[in-house]
């Protein structure tokens, strides 16, 4: 295999999770409803609000990666949803839809071998597509990893199962 698909294919194997993390569709797989708007002990947010901030946020790299007239939303504001904004059945799976389409749009960009990963995105002379790539997959693994470890201390996983 030649160096530049290893690298596109480690890339998308580290934006899709998995390797070293669970991924976001494990993460969100079977979430009980009844805690979509549920703040758990010691944190400022909802599980919705943690989904929304992941959508807003790869959306936003999304957009910095292809878009030259990009501008960036206020931060940090603009990253999360309201504090007091809920989300019903439909917003929970429009965010989490949202999130994978935008999820497969940079894993396309990453794994096109016309991409030039070294290349500097659109609107800036000062990052490249594989760090705002890095970046989404980092970030993504953090809240990932937050979203799953908050899940077992509100015992939000459902029926386990042995084995």
């Amino acid at each position: 295999m030649d160096r530049d698909r290893g690298l596109r294919d480690q890339l998308v194997g580290l934006l899709r999770g998995g390797n070293a993390h669970m991924s976001f569709t494990e993460a969100v797989a079977d979430f009980p409803e009844e805690r979509f708007n549920r703040r758990p002990n010691n944190v400022t947010y909802t599980f919705w609000h943690l989904i929304e901030h992941l959508r807003i946020t790869q959306a936003d790299i999304l957009d910095y990666l292809t878009n030259a007239s990009y501008t960036a939303p206020e931060w940090p504001k603009a990253y999360w949803p309201a504090r007091e904004a809920q989300a019903k059945k439909h917003d929970w799976d429009t965010s989490v839809k949202e999130f994978q389409r935008d999820l497969e749009a940079i894993v396309a960009i990453v794994a096109n071998e016309g991409t030039d990963l070294f290349a500097m995105v659109p609107s800036s002379n000062e990052h490249t597509v594989l760090r705002q790539a890095l970046i989404v997959a980092d970030h993504n693994a953090y809240h990932v990893g937050e979203l799953g470890i908050l899940r077992q201390v509100e015992n939000a996983w459902g029926p386990r199962q042995e084995g």
